[in-house]
């Protein structure tokens, strides 16, 4: 491998040896976890860096920092140019490495970064595959009838289910930001409620949930009381992670709602998945007249992302959120009716 500036404070006690990879990724992942990075972002990165890894290993070089240069930076770009054919695959590998070597340079393992002399890829927008509003109704109708389930568990968890999806569809809220969310950041004093997310690179901003929110959560809130006495549990977090006996703890993984959802998409034969359904959130507050700017706020996603592909298909897609009041308001009537 080239040779590169390589500090002296390298070599100090308290940090790993250049030779030791693994050690010097661990503690960019402990740096990354300090700052707040979601359980999700932190396993992206962790692949990104596993195919660095595997180019080491498969190229029979060894993982020493202290002789990475560029010439290595650009052997290893042609590695990922032989090895993905997508444009948006080569750039998440690159970045990856380019903030892992910003962390050496910051620990003064290094005078300059040389992944900066890699070109990224260009991004490209993936096409919007919004969940069709057909099947956004049929699922907000399934969740609304698996509410009269004679267990009060499954009740509970049915609820919960309502308040995920007035979450993402409602709201255009990622798993990952409803994963630890907690009862703190909902403001229900009105008829407008809000959800306040906080970023960690920006100030914390409040995004309006459907109206119908206030009704759930009154319901799904009483239940859960209930249900945290008789589990013997405390906790903070809106969501919980359950068996089909009990509570087991405050907040739902990621990984945790995709099952739900990938559950619900066998019952239904739908092609529901929380992006999709983002996304036709997306369609919606479009749909609603609303600017750029705000949409991008509520999306925590930078000044500089597009929404020119959703606005390019924005005649072929409709989408609203008063079905989720009335057929809320029509189960209501109708479990009324069966109690008289």
């Amino acid at each position: 491998m080239a040779n590169t500036d390589l500090e002296q404070t390298a070599n100090s006690e308290t940090l790993p040896s250049p030779k030791d990879l693994g050690a010097w990724q661990s503690l960019f992942f402990s740096d990354l976890k300090s700052k707040g990075r979601s359980l999700n972002t932190l396993k992206n990165y962790k692949t990104d860096l596993d195919c660095f890894n595997t180019y080491l290993t498969q190229s029979n070089l060894r993982p020493d920092l202290s002789r990475f240069g560029v010439q290595d930076v650009q052997a290893y770009g042609a590695y990922l140019d032989q090895r993905y054919t997508s444009d948006n695959s080569r750039r998440r590998r690159v970045q990856a490495l380019r903030l892992f070597f910003d962390f050496l340079v910051e620990n003064q393992l290094f005078s300059h970064n040389p992944v900066r002399k890699l070109p990224t890829s260009p991004k490209f927008l993936d096409v919007p595959r919004p969940t069709p509003f057909s099947e956004v109704k049929t699922l907000w109708e399934y969740l609304l009838a698996e509410e009269k389930a004679p267990e009060n568990l499954n009740r509970l968890m049915a609820l919960r289910n309502q308040i995920v999806v007035l979450m993402i569809y409602g709201a255009g809220l990622k798993v990952s930001d409803l994963s630890s969310l907690k009862y703190q950041r909902l403001s229900l004093s009105s008829e407008n409620p809000r959800v306040l997310i906080e970023h960690p690179k920006r100030d914390p901003y409040s995004i309006p949930l459907p109206e119908v929110f206030i009704d759930v959560w009154k319901r799904y809130e009483k239940a859960l009381a209930i249900e945290k006495e008789r589990s013997g549990i405390s906790f903070d977090e809106i969501l919980f992670a359950a068996n089909p006996h009990r509570i087991l703890a405050g907040g739902l993984s990621a990984r945790g709602m995709e099952v739900i959802f990938e559950d619900i998409r066998r019952k239904l034969m739908i092609t529901l998945t929380p992006k999709s359904l983002r996304q036709a959130c997306i369609f919606k507050w479009l749909k609603q007249g609303l600017n750029d700017t705000t949409i991008k706020d509520w999306l925590g996603v930078a000044p500089s992302y597009s929404l020119k592909p959703y606005r390019e298909s924005l005649k072929d897609h409709i989408y609203g959120d008063e079905f989720l009041k009335e057929l809320w308001l029509h189960q209501q009537r109708r479990r009324s009716g069966s109690e008289r």
